[in-house]
């Protein structure tokens, strides 16, 4: 006798729409009340909603997800999972993406194997494209700074005389306490900003 059907769709923002998993599941016959949506990153399994759905399957349910990403990103802890579910809680899973990797009832040692080799290699390119995309950003990152570009809050403006005072500094005419005052801002803030323009960082505001 077979259990009943659930649905997991998994979005890494709150920005991203998971209709398309959604319908994906609804077409596939998962009814809706069945279908859990989580709004949280796939780079582990610390996931509230999916850790309460798996410890509630029983022998015979089956999961279906859209996609192996859906499911996780992490290479090593998607293999667990997938031995959890399939092993430990005796449940089912189908990924709607690649039919290779149902493992209902009725699929012989072949089709085990295969199943096997499948999630391994797909498990390793969902891990590999996360890592791709951070080291994007990385990258991203870092060439922008090189071509100046400041992340965070936009900086205030320095005062008129700002640099004559810091040029002072530099010399050791004047304290940083005495700059800042002059300024009208703290010492703190003096200091950062004419190291800055020493180092030929700092750009005068229009």
């Amino acid at each position: 006798m077979s259990g009943m059907m659930y649905g997991y769709a998994r979005v890494s923002t709150r920005g991203q729409k998971e209709d398309r998993q959604v319908a994906a599941l609804r077409e596939f016959g998962v009814a809706p009340e069945h279908i859990t949506v989580e709004k949280q990153s796939g780079k582990n399994f610390d996931r509230p909603l999916y850790q309460r759905l798996v410890q509630a399957f029983q022998p015979g349910d089956i999961l279906v997800v859209k996609s192996i990403d859906r499911l996780g990103r992490n290479y090593d802890e998607i293999l667990e999972q997938w031995a959890r579910i399939t092993k430990t809680r005796r449940a089912a899973i189908v990924v709607l993406d690649m039919p290779l990797l149902d493992t209902r009832e009725g699929r012989d040692l072949t089709g085990t194997l295969v199943a096997d080799i499948v999630l391994q290699l797909l498990s390793y390119v969902a891990q590999t494209e996360r890592e791709f995309i951070h080291q994007r950003q990385a990258e991203g990152i870092a060439a922008a700074l090189e071509r100046g570009v400041r992340f965070g809050p936009e900086r205030i403006p320095m005062p008129e005389g700002f640099e004559e005072l810091a040029e002072d500094w530099r010399n050791g005419h004047v304290t940083a306490t005495e700059a800042g005052r002059q300024l009208g801002i703290s010492r703190k803030t003096f200091t950062r900003r004419a190291v800055e323009w020493r180092a030929g960082q700092y750009k005068k505001s229009p």
